[in-house]
């Protein structure tokens, strides 16, 4: 059988053989800023000079990675000891390739588990557990809790981190907690894809409520995209996490990898693991962070007055979800160049200021009386 190709990947190639000059991007995930431009991050540049005249070695890195990076990381993103010490972590070919490995083992420790998937997802997720042989029952994503407490013991639970992807919902401390506890009571999995984190309400909080469920499970598996928060997109910078998972869980993993990839690259681990161990490096980076989330913010709030859409205030990370169907989506493209997903999805973080007023107008011509 072949395999057609990915629809994403189709719609950004069309956009990039658009002959008009004021067609817009607003396709895939990748932060731009007012020129249009995915600029490198000044804690990012300091770090590559740092090793460029360090001239580490470019030899394997074995199948578990930097292992200064996934411990790094994984204190960044848990905080507390007890639960960085239950947890195991190894470096994957980005968040993808993170989803990937945590997919396949959770296929080979439960091959008769059932994924439990809130819809609208992210496209690459059920593509990912369907390769993975994993059989996925799907529900609306705000009814997620309803759906863990009919799931059987052993089954698995995908969810977002933070900063839904599409949808930009975020859920609350208390929602993470009632997630939790019913988790924990039902013996279900949590699989947490985390990859927005900095970008919605602000770092800490963005990781409070993952931070929270982890303490009160007694076995998850985390998958970690470092493209977004350090910009390393073409670097692919990611790690797997298992929680609970016992020194064995490093072998499953180390084995999954080697069987897949080999081993991941090493060069934007690297990079990351620098600015971690370094204070001034760190704080340079979370400004610049803080500095990405802000400007969303204002983009998000200007869409949202300009247009009169205000469910998009509450909507939180790179992505909106607006309130147009395909029929809408495929006028905005063939009328303005501009290019979005049918699904409705817009990637803010490609929308540059000075665009705002003929997106929104736009927007506004096309939306369902």
């Amino acid at each position: 059988m072949l395999l057609t190709a990915d629809p994403l990947w189709q719609l950004t190639a069309a956009c990039a053989d658009d002959p008009r000059p004021g067609r817009l991007d607003l396709i895939v995930g990748v932060y731009r800023d007012d020129s249009g431009a995915s600029p490198v991050m000044r804690a990012v540049r300091a770090a590559e000079l740092r090793l460029a005249q360090r001239s580490p070695s470019k030899g394997y890195v074995g199948p578990s990675g930097d292992l200064r990076f996934a411990a790094s990381l994984t204190e960044l993103l848990l905080t507390d000891r007890t639960l960085v010490n239950r947890t195991v972590a190894v470096q994957t070919v980005a968040g993808t390739g993170a989803l990937r490995l945590l997919a396949e083992l959770l296929a080979q420790t439960g091959p008769d588990r059932t994924v439990h998937l809130g819809v609208p997802a992210y496209v690459n997720h059920p593509g990912i557990l369907a390769a993975a042989g994993l059989r996925v029952v799907t529900h609306p994503v705000a009814s997620t809790l309803d759906a863990v407490s009919s799931a059987r013991a052993g089954d698995v639970l995908l969810i977002q981190g933070c900063c839904h992807n599409p949808t930009g919902r975020q859920m609350a401390l208390d929602e993470w907690a009632a997630l939790g506890e019913t988790l924990a009571r039902r013996g279900v999995v949590p699989f947490i894809d985390q990859a927005y984190f900095g970008l919605g309400d602000g770092l800490e909080e963005d990781l409070a409520g993952m931070r929270l469920l982890l303490a009160t499970v007694p076995y998850a598996v985390v998958a970690v995209s470092g493209s977004k928060a350090w910009g390393l997109y073409s670097d692919r910078v990611g790690a797997a996490l298992v929680v609970g998972g016992g020194a064995e869980a490093r072998g499953s993993l180390e084995h999954i990898a080697r069987v897949s990839y080999s081993q991941p690259p090493a060069h934007g681990a690297m990079i990351v693991a620098e600015i971690l161990s370094d204070p001034a490096l760190t704080a340079c980076w979370r400004d610049e962070l803080e500095s990405m989330r802000r400007r969303l913010g204002r983009l998000r709030d200007e869409l949202a007055d300009r247009t009169g859409f205000a469910g998009l205030r509450e909507q939180r990370g790179m992505f909106l979800r607006l309130p147009l169907g395909a029929e809408q989506m495929e006028r905005l493209r063939v009328e303005d160049g501009i290019y979005g997903l049918p699904s409705g999805r817009i990637n803010l973080a490609g929308l540059p200021a000075e665009q705002v007023g003929r997106v929104a107008a736009a927007l506004a011509s096309h939306s369902p009386a």
